[in-house]
């Protein structure tokens, strides 16, 4: 799934915490300017108004979404928003005081020296830190670039020189040529375009870029590949004529303008409530995890002494790889077993993996006379608290409460293309599929169906009924023990 604003809330967190300490500091020296003291904060007025103008400004930072795309904005226009921003926040400030009647006690100098201080300050600031992020060129975007041989210099040239600390370029391929293993303008070509789609689903790819010149068409079976998988696909405008896709919108890649073509796209405003959900549920997750810790610790050590908690390498957003962790329900061998135990996985073809009575697990038993006998490890899965520590990831920002469940690596190898939708989003602790019929489903195309729903219909609605539907889900299962 697709972010339409670039960047905003969700990528640079820095910038606005940085605008809130720059609109703090300038309060404090507005004050100071002003001959009240040092300390604005033993004035309770203005200890109020510290605390209601971090509040405007935010506010003013989500409506007037002026985030978005800071990292393309010149001097000039950084100025201008800083100023809109500044003002904007000046005047909200005075309806507060008038509407308190409080505006005869506070200071007008002060309130025009915050304002006037911290336009200057986040100007400052911002153009700096804009600079210090555009030297590093850490691009947090894997772009695959998908060109024709005639003007494959010129495509890495454009998205280089106009990378915007953005972009990680993955690799090229040449569609009318096959230059595996060559390199054009210091950028490895690593597939051809009959491997193209393969490559996708087995790689770290967030997006795909394909310009080719007037003398090479596009391939709309290549494009259709692409869109299967769920990669959000950029096409050179200039050549565009009939695209498949579901939500499509003009913007600019480097210096091409392109028609984006994506399964779904969200908000900045939509991503900001996600996240700031995934924060608050990771938040009191973790506080969880600590008080389970207490009792399930001992209770893990005791029936199979070793590590409490297990970490495994999973598929996440886009192929991009990550540490999931989790209390430790199985023996220490429990890797080692899973491919002896393939041939009773009711998923049956190695895509996902599932059995009814699983012995890797702690605690569990064949009886002589073939009842099955259960421990802490069965429990602790059955009740999810082995999923807790996932909070972790939330926090990290790795997973998201609500989801896809991450596939392990050699589960996302057998994937075919169509398959690979289930990796558009961040993955979560709970979904769809897990609420529409949790263990009781062992198909795993009706599992890639029900993903491929949630993200084609995301809303934040919908996670709230998902998340509630889920804590029924446990407690049901709970009571049946």
């Amino acid at each position: 799934m697709y972010r339409k604003d670039t960047v905003g809330w969700i990528k640079h967190l820095d910038f606005i915490i940085l605008d809130l300490i720059c609109l703090q500091v300038a309060f404090v020296l507005a004050y100071v300017l002003s001959g009240y003291g040092l300390n604005p904060y033993t004035n309770i007025i203005y200890r109020n108004m510290a605390a209601f103008i971090e509040m405007a400004d935010l506010l003013v930072m989500f409506e007037a979404n002026t985030m978005k795309n800071v990292l393309k904005h010149g001097f000039y226009r950084d100025f201008i928003i800083a100023v809109k921003h500044g003002v904007t926040i000046g005047a909200i400030c005075l309806l507060y005081l008038f509407m308190l009647q409080k505006a005869h006690t506070y200071s007008r100098r002060a309130l025009v020296f915050t304002i006037v201080l911290y336009i200057l300050l986040t100007f400052v600031v911002r153009e700096f830190w804009k600079q210090n992020l555009r030297k590093k060129k850490k691009g947090d975007v894997s772009l695959l670039l998908v060109v024709s041989q005639d003007v494959a210099d010129i495509v890495v040239e454009s998205v280089t020189a106009n990378n915007y600390a953005k972009y990680n370029i993955a690799g090229i391929v040449v569609i009318d040529k096959d230059m595996t293993g060559q390199r054009i303008g210091g950028v490895e070509v690593v597939t051809d375009m009959e491997n193209a789609a393969e490559f996708v689903c087995k790689q770290w790819i967030d997006e795909v870029l394909i310009a080719t010149s007037g003398t090479v068409p596009y391939s709309k079976e290549l494009i259709r590949q692409f869109t299967e998988t769920g990669v959000t696909v950029h096409l050179y405008l200039a050549k565009v004529q009939d695209v498949p896709g579901q939500r499509q919108f003009v913007e600019r890649i480097g210096a091409y303008t392109v028609l984006t073509t994506s399964i779904n796209f969200a908000s900045t405003k939509e991503l900001m409530i996600k996240r700031l959900m995934d924060i608050a549920g990771g938040l009191v997750g973790c506080m969880i995890t600590g008080i389970l810790f207490i009792f399930i610790a001992p209770a893990i050590y005791i029936a199979s002494p070793g590590p409490i908690f297990f970490s495994q390498e999973r598929v996440g957003k886009n192929g991009k790889r990550f540490k999931m962790y989790k209390f430790r329900s199985m023996y220490l061998d429990a890797e080692q077993r899973r491919e002896e135990l393939m041939k009773e996985n009711k998923m049956g073809d190695g895509k996902m993996f599932k059995m009814d009575f699983d012995p890797r697990v702690i605690g569990n038993k064949i009886l002589p006379d073939g009842t099955h006998k259960t421990g802490i490890g069965e429990f602790i899965r059955r009740t999810s608290i082995d999923e807790f520590p996932q909070f972790f990831n939330v926090l990290k920002g790795d997973m998201s409460i609500i989801g896809t469940r991450p596939p392990l690596i050699s589960e996302a190898n057998l994937y075919e293309p169509h398959h690979r939708v289930r990796l558009a989003i961040k993955p979560g602790i709970t979904g769809l599929w897990q609420v529409s019929g949790r263990s009781d489903i062992t198909d795993f195309e009706e599992v890639v169906r029900l993903d491929k729903e949630y993200i084609e219909n995301w809303n934040i609605g919908m996670d709230i009924k998902i998340l509630l539907e889920t804590v029924l889900v446990v407690l049901r299962t709970k009571g049946a023990m």
